[in-house]
């Protein structure tokens, strides 16, 4: 018969110790009512932990149209808006049930 596994919960100190130990690396982490998130642990104090999330937007960019007073279109996007790669989540460390380390490719 396999062993059950149950998910006991994590004190503050100890998920502490597990985000410092994988500081700048990129983990899942999951939280007591069950959402996930996966991300690179960017900061770290006594009450909460900071991750990077990957950003996947969308990709609203304003082109000058083509022809008209422009007879070339143009080489860059105007507006140019710089796009922000990851967002910040922030997570207090009580609600955390447990973190893991991820591939990075």
């Amino acid at each position: 018969m396999p062993a059950k596994h149950e998910n006991k919960p994590v004190d503050k100190h100890e998920m502490k110790k597990m985000c410092h130990d994988h500081m700048h690396r990129y983990v899942l982490v999951q939280t007591h009512d069950g959402w996930c998130c996966d991300g690179i642990v960017e900061h770290l104090d006594d009450e909460c932990v900071c991750i990077a999330v990957p950003y996947c937007g969308h990709m609203d960019r304003a082109f000058f149209p083509h022809g008209g007073f422009f007879p070339y279109p143009p080489i860059y996007p105007y507006p140019f808006y710089p796009r922000r790669r990851f967002i910040r989540q922030v997570f207090p460390l009580g609600s955390l049930l447990g973190l893991s380390v991820l591939p990075f490719y």
